[in-house]
């Protein structure tokens, strides 16, 4: 690492300078304290009696060699401070102890030997290719026979897992924040240690084997990544030399809504760290891109447009974007990021933020109040439907049901569905094939494909027991099916940031409540046709002057996904009238259908 380019902001390389590192017979343990009046380091190696560490020059550096320490040992710093002594884990630590203990653990990064070259050398981004995301959190997915907390381990993940994302046909998992944190119920956005992963699922050899098998089955892996804030816990980053060092010395912009520290962005030496952090997690654990967390409290004071633009965190989250652009071709980078600032997805030298997808929480939140509404009221809120195409174009937007959808009472998403729990199935049917009809990527957060009734909580694994629910099992093919066909049909994805690929066959059935899209594919064309009211529409007419017929792929109303319209595959060709072709299609209640068109010969 380049001191100058630590001090300045600039570096990405800080964890192979600052933490414990293995060398012959020894490790060499190395701290950032410029405030600090003395250091020493506490650990198992030394029976936790101080050894003193030393100062390198005037810049706020302390070091130390302990010969005989070795890999898997804990150790602290203890940091003496004005009127104060307190032991805290190391910022750059490369593991530590299961909570509630807060000790730093040496580990070996050379450990486990990765096999996933082929994947790596293909990696690309392509904003025409499909990306379907499994957002997981990895304590609450499944555990070990149901038992609360009895978590996997990593690599005994990677054997659920797998499987399960090939059989539902998703091709990307994101992992929620997996830095160690002391708290369960934070979920990893309040974190201790930005270098560790958490100890509660095993080691870093073992999320590096998780990664290297999903790599190798053909499976992304994208980590959600915290540059924010942190946790206040006084082991850790807080008031780490007697000094706000890494947050805001004022509380008025130091303390974040959620009660943790605010990163203070505008230092060089906090840069560093999280660019450092960011570029660990790529290089070291093979992670193919980021989800940043709380970009809005980066582009804004406290995420608030009134209080203005953040300089030095706009300026901290450009510079980072670029630097692990350069540093890792290939890797995704994705902005969850709630406000009307432009640019996000905009290239960095062109004045954007420089991240390839930003989360549409606009169309998240009209689509889901839409689908909360009776019927009645669908038609005077008939354009919260159309609305997000009025600005999709603007950005390249991701599509997300997260998991801040389904906690904190706001419901599941079948729960969100109006109505008694027989009306919600087809509705939340037909509108995951909206969802996946409207362009933009697909994010879902597990429990999601199965129809989840209880709202998440990340002390208990999902209900896998619905599928012993017929109307559950339905939906859960239900889901498979249409990400099977999303994979498959590049109608879907290709182009799709491109205004020519979208269309809107019919947009103004206020009344009706219907809609159909059109997605044009570099083979074919798909259609799609929507009933969003509780009345059957038994001859929907719908404009057609191409000689092309239409051959159904999916309809939420078939009887196999629990509906009550038997499967047809017959394909359907418009009809010449006075006016010219036209289609008549029938269309259940709360109901969607998909087609491939085709011309005929």
């Amino acid at each position: 690492m380049n001191l100058k380019e630590f001090y300045a902001g600039e570096a990405f390389d800080a964890h192979r300078y600052f933490g414990a590192h293995i060398e012959e017979e020894g490790v060499l343990f190395r701290t950032y304290a410029p405030g600090a009046l003395g250091i020493e380091v506490i650990g198992e190696f030394n029976d936790w009696q101080g050894t003193r560490m030393y100062r390198e020059g005037s810049g706020g550096i302390y070091s130390v060699w302990i010969p005989n320490a070795h890999a898997g040992q804990m150790y602290k710093y203890k940091i003496y401070k004005k009127g104060a002594v307190q032991d805290h884990c190391d910022p750059y630590g490369f593991g530590m102890e299961k909570r509630p203990g807060s000790a730093s653990v040496i580990v070996d990064l050379s450990e486990y030997c990765f096999g996933d070259g082929e994947w790596m050398a293909a990696r690309k981004v392509d904003y025409n290719a499909p990306l379907s995301i499994y957002e997981l959190h990895l304590g609450s997915f499944r555990t070990r026979q149901g038992k609360e907390t009895a978590w996997y381990r990593y690599e005994e993940l990677a054997d659920v897992l797998i499987p399960y994302l090939k059989e539902n046909y998703y091709n990307y998992v994101e992992f929620m924040p997996l830095c160690e944190h002391p708290l369960d119920a934070s979920w990893g956005y309040q974190n201790t240690g930005f270098f560790s992963p958490t100890s509660r699922y095993g080691t870093a050899a073992g999320l590096k084997e998780l990664v290297d098998r999903c790599h190798r089955a053909g499976i992304g892996v994208i980590l959600d990544f915290v540059p924010v804030h942190f946790a206040v816990d006084a082991y850790g980053l807080a008031n780490y030399d007697g000094t706000a060092l890494y947050e805001y010395p004022h509380t008025d912009v130091g303390v974040s809504e959620w009660g943790s520290h605010n990163f203070m962005h505008s230092r060089g030496e906090v840069r560093s760290f999280l660019q450092s952090s960011a570029a660990y997690w790529l290089e070291e654990y093979h992670f193919d891109g980021l989800r940043m967390d709380a970009v809005s409290r980066i582009i804004y004071w406290q995420g608030d447009p009134a209080r203005g633009v953040n300089n030095s965190a706009v300026n901290f989250i450009k510079f980072m974007n670029r630097g692990l652009r350069q540093r890792f071709p290939g890797i995704l980078l994705m902005a969850e990021d709630s406000t009307d600032y432009p640019g996000v997805t905009g290239p960095v030298d062109e004045g954007g933020l420089g991240f390839d997808y930003k989360w549409d929480m606009g169309w998240m939140n009209d689509t889901l109040d839409y689908f909360k509404k009776t019927p009645k009221q669908r038609t005077e809120n008939y354009h919260k439907l159309t609305f997000s195409m009025m600005y999709f174009y603007n950005e390249r937007y991701l599509l997300p049901l997260s998991h801040d959808e389904v906690v904190h009472g706001k419901a599941t998403i079948v729960q969100k569905m109006y109505g008694e729990y027989e009306d919600k199935f087809p509705q939340a049917r037909a509108f995951y094939l909206y969802m996946y009809v409207h362009p933009g990527k697909k994010l879902n957060f597990m429990g999601n494909e199965i129809a989840q009734l209880r709202e998440w909580d990340e002390s208990r694994e999902q209900d896998w027991g619905l599928a012993a629910y017929p109307i559950h099992a339905a939906f859960h093919r239900f889901m498979m099916d249409l990400n099977r066909l999303y994979l498959e049909e590049d109608a879907f994805y290709a182009g799709e940031y491109e205004p020519g690929q979208f269309e809107w066959l019919d947009c103004h059935e206020e009344e009706k409540r219907l809609y159909a899209i059109r997605r044009r594919g570099s083979r074919h064309d798909l259609t799609a046709v929507f009933n969003f009211s509780d009345q059957d529409e038994t001859e929907y007419v719908l404009p057609w002057n191409e000689n092309s017929a239409w051959f159904p792929l999916l309809d939420s109303s078939w009887e196999i996904y629990g509906g009550g319209t038997r499967k047809s595959t017959k394909r359907i060709c418009p009809e010449q009238g006075p006016e010219g072709g036209r289609l008549k299609l029938s269309l259940p209640a709360y109901s969607g259908a998909l087609y491939r068109t085709e011309k005929m010969d």
